[in-house]
């Protein structure tokens, strides 16, 4: 098998002890390759220097996380710009919009999302978006750009059919279906019949959201293939059609 985690923050704190095993661990479940989404200058180097003990399965984008935006995100951004220049980044991200958890640099957030599609655009790079409470401004943002070959995905897609069509419209985006999939009585679960597979790649979201039968549990990138069986058992596939397609579709998106 030859799997790709499309999002795993496997340099999260959470992974301290053991962050090298977990990649191995991954490795050896079949999840060959992992990407790294960004969230701020605070983890970047650990990102960065965990990134660089696997070069060979391990790629990383660099953006600004939007709950780490306030009232000093350009510098943020100025820093992200200059690493860009040395370091071989697959992706801008994670970007995009949360209001769950403040509005009160919703305004900054609108400003640092476009700035960044701008950047990925420039830099002929995928964009990693995150979406919480914030669909509508997302895909407006997003759908401003239409037609420019900006290409991405929708990270831990847990929206209506209705939303996939809007993100449908753009080409070359992707939806990430996660551990959320498992979960009893998951809306995504119905949705996803009707999304293709063509349109679909892969993520955990580690140390988040673990899937069943894992759930409570921190998370990790070796978990992928649950989630991947899980798609196939919904869609009436062998997981092996489902590991081809979201594979090829990671490779493609990103450049791997």
């Amino acid at each position: 098998m030859a799997f790709v985690d499309t999002h795993t923050h496997l340099y999260d704190e959470a992974f301290a002890s053991d962050a090298d095993l977990a990649v191995s661990r991954a490795e050896q479940a079949g999840v060959t390759s992992l990407i790294f989404p960004d969230i701020d200058g605070s983890t970047r180097e650990g990102m960065l220097r965990l990134a660089s003990r696997h070069k060979d399965n391990v790629h990383f984008g660099l953006g600004l996380h939007p709950t780490s935006v306030n009232a000093g995100w350009r510098d943020e951004i100025d820093a992200v710009e200059r690493l860009l220049e040395t370091e071989p980044a697959i992706a801008i991200g994670e970007t995009g919009l949360d209001f769950w958890w403040s509005r009160e640099f919703e305004s900054q957030q609108l400003e640092s999302f476009r700035v960044q599609l701008e950047l990925a655009l420039r830099k002929r790079l995928p964009v990693i978006v995150h979406s919480r409470e914030a669909t509508e401004a997302t895909l407006k943002a997003v759908g401003e750009f239409r037609g420019r070959g900006l290409t991405g995905v929708f990270h831990a897609f847990s929206g209506s059919l209705e939303t996939f069509r809007e993100i449908e419209k753009n080409d070359g985006w992707y939806v990430g279906i996660g551990g959320v999939l498992t979960f009893r009585n998951a809306s995504i679960a119905t949705t996803v019949k009707d999304i293709p597979l063509e349109r679909i790649v892969l993520e955990t979201d580690s140390p988040y959201l673990t899937p069943v039968p894992h759930r409570g549990e921190r998370n990790e990138s070796a978990y992928i293939p649950l989630i991947a069986s899980r798609l196939a058992q919904i869609k009436g596939l062998d997981v092996s059609q489902v590991e081809e397609i979201t594979t090829g579709n990671a490779r493609r998106l990103f450049g791997i």
